[in-house]
């Protein structure tokens, strides 16, 4: 451990591939592969080949047991020093946002000078595991010690035990999927339809604006013949979301559909996080610094919606930094659904939820919508899990440095009931 004095993090910049739907353009390449496109690409962006890291902090949430040392392995193909550190993380959606608060961290304190926060996630390349029942009739044969102890277990093989079980997205301890958990959040806080299909529409309108104007030309690295996310539809129409049926829960109330849900997506991204004094002695420009960083979590099973945590995790953080929602210029917040980014929105703006839920005295306000999600969010441009978190802090922390100013928010919300922020400043 080091207690020296914090010294500021400075954002270099990030760098992710376009990212795809799943069984669509990478539907034969792995976790490694796309992490390590991603970690080439930066250090082919940023000239630094054969340099040495402080570390690299990395994590995808599904996973081959495989994949046990991902981060290290794609850092040994990378181009990096191979005598660079890296290690695994893992905190669901916000998994590459808390790897830049952990590298930003060791910055601060003095442990390294330099580091790479990054995600990748492959919906694709997703194990497939056998049951239980399989698994123990292997084991049981394997620590046989004589032929009959070896072969009696395959004595209770049963055709069942050759179905396979596929990985899912539902929560261990309520059986929900997130997209059903989250149509129990929409109905709670009363979240039109027509709201969400507005969120997506605008979303996507965003997205294909930013791509036109260049804003993603060094940002996104062509890969496997891809340029651009293949999830953006510019041409979608309000109108044209409105024709699709719900997809979580059939109900007559229902709200939620593919159009205003985040697709599965396959993809990865990462950050160049550094002290100044590095920067400087690289010849690198600083495009912003990271400035806060906190995590919350809600009891989703009895009392709050599963994707609430973000609300509670922004009101600590903006405690922590003494400012509020005004100081803000830019905020980005994740749209894992509309639902979600909606109901958060009206939570920050309700002044009931605000003093019984929060504990604050007044409400943290409503948003400035042409200050969210400016260069589109995840509904047009996908959400492979591990990665998004790099994704928008590399946009945010561009955006600021053409503002040349500014004060940009991030939330991110996760399975598990919580949600992961940050406070990018320049």
């Amino acid at each position: 451990m080091h207690y020296n004095a914090p010294r500021r993090v400075a954002i270099i910049g990030g760098l992710r591939i376009p990212f795809c739907r799943a069984h669509s353009k990478y539907a034969r390449l792995t976790n490694q592969d796309m992490l390590t496109a991603v970690l080439r690409g930066i250090v082919d962006k940023f000239q630094l080949a054969g340099v040495t890291l402080g570390d690299v902090s990395a994590g995808a949430v599904i996973k081959h047991s495989r994949d046990w040392n991902l981060a290290r392995e794609a850092v040994l193909g990378s181009g990096l020093a191979p005598e660079t550190p890296a290690y695994d993380l893992q905190r669901a959606c916000g998994t590459s946002l808390e790897a830049a608060i952990q590298i930003g961290n060791k910055i601060a304190l003095g442990q390294i000078d330099a580091g790479i926060a990054a995600g990748t996630d492959s919906i694709s390349d997703a194990p497939i595991v056998y049951p239980d029942g399989y698994r123990q009739v292997l084991l049981g044969s394997f620590r046989g010690r004589s032929p009959s102890e070896k072969i009696k277990p395959w004595l209770g093989l049963r055709p069942k035990h050759f179905i396979p079980e596929l990985p899912g997205v539902t929560e261990p301890r309520t059986g929900l999927s997130m997209g059903q958990s989250t149509e129990i959040t929409a109905k709670d806080w009363q979240i039109t339809r027509e709201a969400q299909d507005k969120l997506a529409c605008e979303s996507h309108r965003r997205a294909a604006a930013a791509y036109d104007e260049g804003f993603y030309e060094d940002l996104v690295l062509p890969f496997k013949g891809v340029t651009e996310d293949n999830n953006m539809r510019r041409d979608t129409t309000i109108e044209k979301l409105a024709t699709l049926k719900p997809v979580f829960d059939r109900g007559a109330e229902s709200t939620m559909t593919a159009g205003n849900s985040t697709p599965l997506t396959d993809g990865a991204a990462g950050v160049l996080l550094a002290s100044e004094s590095w920067a400087q002695q690289q010849g690198l420009p600083i495009q912003a610094f990271l400035r806060y960083g906190k995590v919350a979590a809600v009891d989703f099973i009895k009392s709050e919606g599963l994707l609430m945590a973000p609300a509670y995790a922004v009101s600590n953080m903006l405690t922590d930094a003494r400012i509020g929602f005004d100081d803000i210029d830019l905020f980005e917040i994740h749209e894992a659904f509309a639902a979600q980014t909606l109901a958060t929105l009206k939570a920050w703006e309700s002044q009931e939820y605000c003093r019984e839920w929060l504990g604050r005295a007044a409400p943290l306000g409503p948003i400035d919508r042409a200050r969210l999600n400016t260069k589109g969010g995840s509904l047009a441009i996908g959400h492979p899990f591990a990665a998004t978190g790099a994704r928008i802090l590399a946009s945010l922390a561009k955006m600021l440095d053409q503002r040349g100013m500014g004060r940009g928010l991030i939330s991110v919300c996760t399975a598990g009931g919580m949600g992961v922020t940050a406070i990018v400043e320049k």
